[in-house]
C-alpha cells in the first residue's frame, strides 16, 4: 500500500503515514502506521508499505477482508506535519577565552541573608551568576555551605533551546592547594532554574580551614566546555 502526492503541489511536505483495511468479520481495521515521518518533494513524491498483509490471509473469505461479493475497503491516514522554518545547530564550545570567574565572598562570619548571589559573569556567550547559603539550602540541615549556578536572570533561553555547560566550582584554600572541587555538568533546560550542591562544604570544616585572616571566602568557577544554539532559516 502507498500513498501519493499531488503532483501541483511544489513544497516539500513532512507527513507520517497510517494505512487501513477494513474487517467486516471482527467489524474493525487492520491497521499499521510507518514508523517514520516521510519526505514527499519532487524527486519522491510516493511513499508507503512493500508488505502490508500477506495476500493469502486476505484473499481467505474466511478472514472477512474480502466481503459481499468481491467488496473491501482501504485507507490511509496522511498526519502533515508543520512546515519547517528553521534549523537548529548545536556547538559546544571548548576553548572559551574567560573560562574563569573569582569570587571573594567578605566577612562570611558575619553574614545574616539566607542566599547572596555574585555579580553575573559571561562565559560560552552566556551570562550566569553563582549562589551561595552561607548557613545551607534546606537539604543541608544547617551543616554545610551550599552553592548553586544559575543562568542570570536576563539571560533566557528560547523555546526547546537548552545549554549543556561543563566545569568546576572550588572553594580555595588560602594556605596552599588543598582546594575542595566538585565538578558540574548539567543540561540547563529552563530559564531561572539552577543546579548545584546542598552540602558542598562543612561549615565545620570551612571555619577550620577555607577562611582567611580577614574572613574572606574564595570561590571559583572554571568552565571547560559550554554549548551554543544557532537557528538557520530554511530558505
Amino acid at each position: 500500500m502507498y500513498v501519493e502526492i499531488d503532483s501541483k503541489i511544489t513544497t516539500e511536505v513532512f507527513a507520517e503515514l497510517r494505512f487501513f483495511v477494513y474487517n467486516k468479520k471482527e467489524n474493525k481495521y487492520f491497521t499499521i502506521q510507518d514508523l517514520e515521518v516521510r519526505r514527499f518533494n519532487a524527486l519522491k513524491t510516493v511513499w508507503g508499505l512493500q508488505q502490508f498483509l500477506p495476500l493469502d490471509t486476505f484473499n481467505d473469505l474466511k478472514n472477512g477482508y474480502i466481503f459481499e461479493g468481491g467488496h473491501c475497503e482501504f485507507g490511509v491516514d496522511v498526519i502533515v506535519a508543520s512546515p519547517l522554518t528553521n534549523w537548529e545547530i548545536l556547538s559546544f564550545d571548548e576553548k572559551l577565552s574567560n573560562p574563569k570567574f573569582s569570587w571573594a565572598v567578605k566577612k562570611l562570619s558575619d553574614l545574616k541573608e539566607h542566599v547572596y548571589t555574585s555579580d553575573s559573569f559571561s562565559m560560552g556567550g552566556r551570562q550566569w551568576v553563582l549562589k551561595m547559603y552561607p548557613k545551607g539550602d534546606s537539604g543541608s540541615d544547617g551543616k554545610w555551605l551550599s552553592f548553586y549556578l544559575f543562568l542570570a536572570a536576563g539571560d533566557t533561553l528560547k523555546a526547546d533551546e537548552k545549554v549543556f555547560r561543563q566545569g568546576h566550582i572550588r572553594v580555595l584554600d588560602p594556605l596552599g592547594s588543598n582546594h575542595i572541587e566538585l565538578k558540574t555538568n548539567r543540561w540547563v533546560e529552563r530559564s531561572n532554574t539552577g543546579w548545584g550542591w546542598d552540602q558542598f562544604l562543612s561549615l565545620a570544616e570551612l571555619r577550620k580551614s577555607y577562611l582567611d585572616k580577614k574572613d574572606t571566602l574564595n570561590v571559583e568557577v572554571e568552565f571547560e566546555v559550554v554549548s551554543a544554539t544557532k537557528y538557520s532559516t530554511i530558505i
